[in-house]
């Protein structure tokens, strides 16, 4: 499907479950709302491991934070809502940033270095962010669900859900590496393509990308708010 097709499904049409997970929380059973957070969180660990599409590697990983959003809807249902904002901008980012230059595949990413060093920089930051890497703002939601897990005395399932952030982490970790540290077998032998001019609109990829990174000092406020 087209980028902008995958950017709805995992942004716009997570918001009315969700919505609906927060007004019927006090209702909800703590007991199923674990079990489908580990699932959620080892299913999109352990899928995005081998994955070299760009699409898929984002569709596991949407998976495995709807498992973060879920476990806090009956301990902290605001937190549900500010880890649910927090992924959505960020997710937001990666796909702009990612439809703008015709990005697809991480063989993809790695010849994006010659045509925009920005561009590749933003999009290694926002996937540093959405697995949960401090001082990057996606450190935010998972360090406060922690902590409340730990605060309702399910030290366990903490430990469980902590574990399984270090998955998604080590596959956009293995990206990175494989689009900045290795080069991938090419006929081009120029060092820099042809850069031509952008007719896509960039005016939100810069506000988008101080969001989805810089936000972490914010957090006391936050808490306050949650």
């Amino acid at each position: 499907i087209p980028l902008s097709s995958g950017m709805i499904l995992l942004t716009w049409q997570k918001i009315a479950p969700t919505a609906l997970l927060y007004q019927i929380s006090p209702s909800l059973n703590m007991e199923i709302l674990i079990l489908l957070a580990i699932l959620s969180t080892m299913l999109g660990g352990w899928g995005g491991l081998n994955q070299t599409q760009m699409r898929k590697v984002l569709a596991y990983s949407s998976i495995a934070h709807m498992g973060w959003t879920v476990i806090m809807a009956l301990i902290n249902p605001n937190l549900t809502i500010l880890s649910l904002m927090i992924y959505i901008m960020t997710t937001l980012t990666l796909f702009m940033t990612l439809n703008l230059s015709s990005t697809t595949k991480i063989k993809s990413i790695s010849n994006l270095w010659n045509k925009s060093t920005p561009m590749t920089m933003i999009v290694f930051l926002t996937m540093l962010s959405l697995g949960g890497l401090p001082p990057l703002t996606g450190f935010m939601p998972k360090w406060l669900i922690l902590q409340e897990l730990i605060i309702n005395n399910n030290p366990t399932m903490a430990i469980i859900m902590a574990l399984s952030a270090l998955l998604n982490l080590f596959f956009y970790m293995r990206i990175i590496y494989v689009s900045s540290l290795t080069m991938f077998p090419t006929s081009n032998n120029l060092k820099h393509h042809w850069f031509f001019s952008q007719t896509k609109t960039t005016n939100m990829i810069p506000t988008l990308t101080t969001i989805s990174s810089m936000l972490l000092p914010l957090t006391p406020i936050l808490i306050i708010m949650t």
